[in-house]
C-alpha cells in the first residue's frame, strides 16, 4: 500500500531539511519538495535539489517565479502603495500567496493529502501560508511540524539533523540573525535586534551602503509609469524584475532604504523588524508622486484610506479573500490615468521626488499659478465661502460659544 504524500515548502535550510526527516519518520509520509525562487539571494538550487533527493523525497520542484511574483504580485502592492502600519512595504506577506498557490498546485499535481510549511507558531508566515491553502483548496491537509515537534531552539534541530543523518548547512548555529528576502527586498530580525534599544549592527545590511559612504554628489533618476506600472528606468524600458534590481542598485548604493521598526503582528506581540526595501521604497515614492497629479482629489483621498485597509488584509493572510479581491479592483481602477514620469534626487541616504510629469495631469498650471495671467476667478471664492459655512453659522447662532443657549 503506498503511503500518503505531502508537498513542503523547502528553502534547503536547516528548518525544511530536518522537516523533509520528520514527516518521512514521525509522519510516515513520502515527501515532495517545492523550492520557489522569487528573487532571494541564496544561490545553488540545484545543490538544495540534490540534498532533498539525497534525503529521498519523491521529487523537488525548483520554480524560478520571478517573473510571475512581479507581473501578478507586485504590480498590485505599487497600484495599492502598500506600506504595512504606514510603515514598510509588505515584504514576505506578498510572496507567501504565491508560494501557497504552488504548493497546491503540485500538492494536486502527485494526488497528495497534505501540505506543509516550515514557519513557527509564533509568526505571521504560518497563517499566510495556511489561510491561501484554504482558500485554494479547502480539502487539502496542514502540516506546520516546527508548530508539532519538540525541538526548542536551533541547537536542538542540528542535534536532530545529525542524528538523522540530515546535512547541517555551514554554519547554521552561527547566524545571528532571521532573514527572508525576495526581489522586493530584505526582513531582518532576532539576535542583537531583539532589544528595540539597541542600533542595527553594519552586518545587519547587505543591499544598502551605509549612508555615510556613499557618493558626496546627488544622484538623479527617472522613473516611467504606464497606468500605475514601472516600465522604465532613465529612458531604458525594462520587464518589472529588471527594473527591480536596476533600482535596487541605485538607491542601494546611495543608502536609501533602510527601515528600523516596530510593527504590530497577527498573531497579537509586537516584534522589532529591520527592513532593507531600496527599490520597493523608491517605487513606492514615485508611485505616490504621480498620482498625485494624476488622481482626482476626493479618490485620492478615499485610495489612501483603502490603502491601509489592503495592506492589513495582505498582512492578515488575505489574498485570496473577497474583501483583497475587491480592493484590488478599486486600486486597478485608480490606475487609468496614472501615467509619466518622475524624476528623484538621491544623496546621502535620503530620496525626494525633484520632478513628475504626466500627459493625463490634473495639474492646471493657470489655475495654479499667482502669477498676472492666472485663470482662477478668485470673486467666486467669496460664494463658495458663504455656502461652505452655512451649516456652521446656524450652528454658532444657536449652540455655539457665544449663543444664549451656551451661556445660559
Amino acid at each position: 500500500m503506498s503511503k500518503e504524500k505531502v508537498v513542503l515548502a523547502y528553502s534547503g535550510g536547516l528548518d525544511t531539511s530536518v522537516c523533509v526527516k520528520w514527516l518521512q519518520d514521525e509522519k510516515n509520509l513520502d515527501v515532495v519538495c517545492v523550492c520557489g525562487n522569487v528573487g532571494q539571494e541564496e544561490t545553488g538550487l540545484d545543490a538544495k535539489k540534490r540534498k532533498a533527493l539525497d534525503l529521498g523525497v519523491l521529487d523537488c520542484q525548483v520554480l524560478d517565479l520571478r517573473d510571475e511574483f512581479s507581473d501578478e504580485f507586485l504590480t498590485k502592492a505599487i497600484a495599492a502603495n502598500s506600506m504595512y502600519e504606514n510603515k514598510y512595504p509588505l515584504l514576505s506577506a506578498l510572496s507567501r500567496p504565491l508560494l501557497a498557490k504552488k504548493l497546491v498546485e503540485v500538492a494536486h499535481e502527485f494526488g497528495a493529502t497534505y501540505v506543509a510549511h516550515g514557519c513557527t507558531g509564533k509568526g505571521n508566515d504560518q497563517v499566510r501560508f495556511e489561510a491561501a491553502v484554504k482558500a485554494l483548496d479547502p480539502e487539502l491537509k496542514v502540516i506546520a511540524p516546527v508548530r508539532e515537534w519538540d525541538l526548542k531552539c536551533r541547537p536542538d534541530e542540528v542535534a536532530y539533523a545529525h542524528a538523522h543523518n540530515v546535512p547541517v548547512p555551514e554554519g547554521a548555529n552561527d547566524n545571528p540573525y532571521s532573514i527572508d528576502d525576495n526581489l522586493w527586498g530584505r526582513a531582518i530580525e532576532c539576535g542583537h535586534l531583539e532589544d528595540p534599544w539597541n542600533e542595527p549592527l553594519d552586518d545587519a545590511w547587505v543591499m544598502t551602503k551605509n549612508p555615510e559612504d556613499t557618493p558626496d554628489t546627488p544622484t538623479y533618476t527617472e522613473i516611467e509609469f504606464e497606468a500605475g506600472k514601472p516600465v522604465a528606468v532613465d529612458g531604458k524600458k525594462m520587464k518589472l524584475s529588471e527594473i527591480i534590481i536596476a533600482l535596487n542598485k541605485i538607491s542601494g548604493d546611495n543608502g536609501f532604504g533602510r527601515l528600523d521598526l516596530v510593527e504590530d503582528r497577527l498573531v497579537g506581540l509586537k516584534s522589532r523588524e529591520c527592513y532593507e526595501v531600496p527599490g520597493a521604497l523608491t517605487l513606492i515614492t514615485a508611485h505616490k508622486a504621480l498620482e498625485d497629479i494624476c488622481v482626482e482629489g476626493d479618490l485620492l483621498k478615499a485610495k489612501i484610506k483603502l490603502e491601509q485597509d489592503w495592506a492589513t488584509a495582505v498582512y492578515n493572510g488575505q489574498w485570496y479573500s473577497p474583501l483583497k479581491n475587491a480592493l484590488d479592483a478599486f486600486m486597478a481602477d485608480t490606475q487609468k490615468f496614472v501615467t509619466g514620469t518622475v524624476r528623484l534626487k538621491f544623496f546621502k541616504g535620503n530620496c525626494h521626488v525633484v520632478g513628475r510629469k504626466s500627459p493625463f495631469s490634473l495639474y492646471d498650471y493657470g489655475l495654479a499659478t499667482y502669477d498676472r495671467d492666472t485663470t482662477f476667478d478668485e470673486k467666486a471664492s467669496a460664494g463658495f465661502i458663504e455656502i461652505d459655512t452655512l451649516s456652521l453659522k446656524t450652528w454658532a447662532k444657536v449652540q455655539g460659544p457665544s449663543s444664549a443657549a451656551a451661556q445660559a
